[in-house]
């Protein structure tokens, strides 16, 4: 053997055989011999092949049946055509020798038709020495070919196609090795029998294999099946909100014109709504002094309340039910925010709004933050309206009218605090309640953003150690700009912004849903401001005090210290307290003082729903007051107060003042609460 394992081939074409078959003939086309082993009989026998020429291709044994047979005489090979009808070459010497039966072997399909199957009238130059294909099916009778075949037809669809010339019968069959047609694809063919002769294809109602081949596979109906699921799934998902929508709550929670609750007539236009409380129901009958007293006097007398004074009065007729030391001044923690809130009410305009501005300074490029007095302003992007403070300036609108006035040359921002007076807390107040990080308090300067906290949408977030200087570095950096201290503006300075607050009513609102203490400490330098008084917690006490004395209400015992009552020297009596929510809450017409009054009933927060009551009236014993109770909250060490107003089961709104001193702060709470559910509860004959 060669090395490397590579065999070694001859170095031409030539047939090496050490003996020539029987046979063989000389001349140009010669034909091999090729010796068959497994015949029958143990015999071996010789095919013959036509010899493989650069003319003719090459050619390859097909697997046939032999039966015993005589040698067989050498054949002239033929010249093959796959299109034109050639005439069978008859042996030299015809004999009569057993019939040779060749298997045929099955084409393998391919994706190009082979369209040379179905046109075989036609000669083509380019494809030569090719052979009928084979067909297994019984012969029809065979006819004669047509002389003189035209070349170069046309190609015809399939119906049109012209039968083939059957061939002259063929004397003897002899026995050789049927040629082998290979494609360019590499694809083999067996050709038939007779040389060169084409079977005619007998009628069928199948298509022939070629026509088969020819056909592309049927891959549309896959894509035709992933059609049929699509719509379906789509029929299925119409049909699910259909149904869906035809459910009475999806069509009412839709609007949809088959709903329930739809329209029966046509949509009304819309009409200008005023939030206006009227004044009480008249025409129900109070509740008894004597059954009033019988209700009241367990709740009121439990332990959990300490020292306990309070009153209650008849909002139709003004007229006290029910009464307990209320004349006491006691301290009032934050239910002193009612008198602030009535003093402004009582002194300017509810429809006041307080100014921030920023006008320019010595030069161009220097801004000036002036302070007006609004601590709401929010710091919140346009268009997010705060939760703290609803309808509060925005700072980027702030920013936004600075840049077009100034044409963004700004490039120092200087902060205006003269506003205000004194100093930021006040007597009577624990140093931590100011302390850098607490939720209770910031200092009191008349300009910073969202109540000086450091998270806009939550009231029980840390404040800030200097609110009105971080809003300045604030307003700064979206200038583009440096902080640059205080100063006083210059007169009639040229404005480059301003923003103002909600008005004061919804101020108002807002300071009593919260508690807020600072609002509620600057709300009283804005009456101070009003009263032309000084800015300042003196000057607000003051003013508070002399609108409110002005306005016919006898403050015997009062004493204030700040607005906010975070101070533990202001002292107030239930008497004052239950006398202003009764005017508030008064018949419409019967005092003067009650329209002016009458929003501070609606920043009352409610027992279970809102403001500092949201979370309370959730145990049994007060549960019946949700709901129906609006009060006021106040709650310092040792102290809790609640002051405000309630139905009864007869519709008859009453006024109460509860003050409890010397009382533990959660069951000080719970038990102001139960003696006002019951008053809900009360008929009390």
């Amino acid at each position: 053997m060669p090395e490397n394992d590579v065999p070694s081939w001859p170095s031409d074409d030539k047939d090496t055989s050490s003996a020539e078959p029987k046979g063989t003939k000389g001349g140009a086309e010669a034909t091999v011999w090729l010796p068959m082993s497994g015949l029958a009989n143990g015999k071996t026998e010789e095919l013959a092949v036509p010899k493989v020429t650069p003319e003719s291709g090459s050619w390859f044994s097909p697997v046939v049946e032999v039966e015993d047979e005589p040698d067989v005489p050498e054949t002239p090979t033929p010249q093959w055509s796959a299109f034109a009808p050639v005439t069978p070459v008859e042996p030299e010497e015809p004999e009569a020798p057993k019939t040779v039966f060749v298997q045929p072997v099955q084409p393998r399909q391919t994706d190009k038709p082979d369209w040379d199957q179905f046109d075989r009238g036609a000669a083509t130059p380019a494809r030569e020495h090719e052979m009928a294909r084979p067909e297994p099916r019984p012969e029809p009778p065979l006819q004669e070919p047509p002389q003189n075949q035209p070349q170069n037809l046309p190609r015809r669809p399939e119906q049109n196609r012209v039968e083939p010339p059957r061939p002259a019968p063929v004397p003897s069959a002899t026995m050789h090795a049927r040629p082998v047609r290979i494609e360019p694809t590499e694809e083999r063919f067996d050709s038939e029998a007779t040389v060169g002769i084409q079977r005619p294809e007998p009628p069928s109602e199948e298509p022939p294999a070629a026509e088969a081949a020819a056909a592309p596979a049927p891959k549309p109906k896959r894509k035709r099946n992933v059609l049929l699921i699509t719509s379906l799934v789509v029929v299925l998902l119409l049909a699910g909100m259909g149904g869906a929508a035809a459910m009475p709550k999806v069509s009412n929670r839709l609007g949809l014109p088959w709903a329930p609750n739809a329209p029966k007539g046509d949509i009304p236009k819309p009409a200008g709504v005023t939030r206006v409380l009227h004044g009480p129901d008249i025409n129900g009958v109070a509740p008894s002094k004597s059954g009033l007293a019988a209700a009241l006097a367990g709740p009121t007398g439990s332990a959990d309340l300490g020292t306990l004074t309070g009153t209650v009065v008849d909002a139709s007729t003004g007229d006290v039910l029910w009464d307990k030391n209320s004349g006491t001044p006691l301290t009032p923690a934050s239910t002193t925010k009612i008198l602030v809130v009535a003093a402004a009410l009582l002194s300017m305009d509810h429809g006041t709004q307080i100014s921030t501005k920023v006008v320019q300074g010595a030069d161009p490029g220097t801004a000036i933050l002036v302070a007006g007095g609004d601590p709401s302003l929010t710091s919140l992007p346009l268009g997010t309206d705060s939760p703290l403070y609803p309808g509060a300036a925005h700072v980027d609108d702030l920013v936004a009218q600075v840049k077009k006035a100034s044409g963004g040359k700004i490039t120092k921002v200087q902060l205006d605090i003269s506003l205000f007076k004194g100093p930021t807390s006040a007597k009577g107040w624990d140093p931590e309640d100011t302390a850098a990080g607490n939720t209770y308090m910031a200092p009191v300067l008349p300009v910073m953003a969202d109540g000086g906290r450091n998270d806009p949408k939550s009231d029980h977030a840390p404040r800030i150690a200097n609110p009105a200087a971080a809003l300045t570095q604030k307003i700064a950096g979206k200038l583009e700009a440096q902080a640059g201290g205080t100063t006083t503006a210059p007169k009639d300075a040229k404005v480059l912004g301003e923003v103002k607050s909600q008005p004061l009513a919804e101020f108002a609102n807002s300071l009593l849903q919260l508690s807020d203490n600072l609002m509620a400490d600057v709300l009283a330098r804005q009456i101070a401001l009003a009263k032309g008084g000084e800015a300042s917690f003196v000057g607000g006490a003051a003013a508070t005090m002399d609108v409110l004395k002005q306005a016919g209400f006898d403050l015997t015992g009062v004493q204030i210290n700040d607005g906010s009552g975070l101070s533990d020297q202001n002292k107030i009596s239930a008497k004052v307290l239950s006398e202003i929510l009764a005017v508030a809450a008064a018949p419409d017409g019967k005092d003067p003082r009650t329209a002016k009054l009458r929003p501070l009933l609606a920043g009352l927060p409610v027992a279970g729903g809102s403001g500092t009551l949201e979370k309370r009236y959730g145990d049994p014993a007060s549960a019946a007051g949700r709901g129906w109770v609006r009060g006021k909250t106040g709650t310092l060490s040792g102290v809790n107060t609640l002051a405000g107003v309630v139905l009864d089961t007869d519709g008859r709104m009453l006024v109460f003042a509860l003050m409890s001193s010397g009382s533990d702060q959660n069951k000080g709470r719970a038990a102001l609460d139960v003696v006002a559910a019951t008053l809900h509860k009360c008929g009390c004959r």
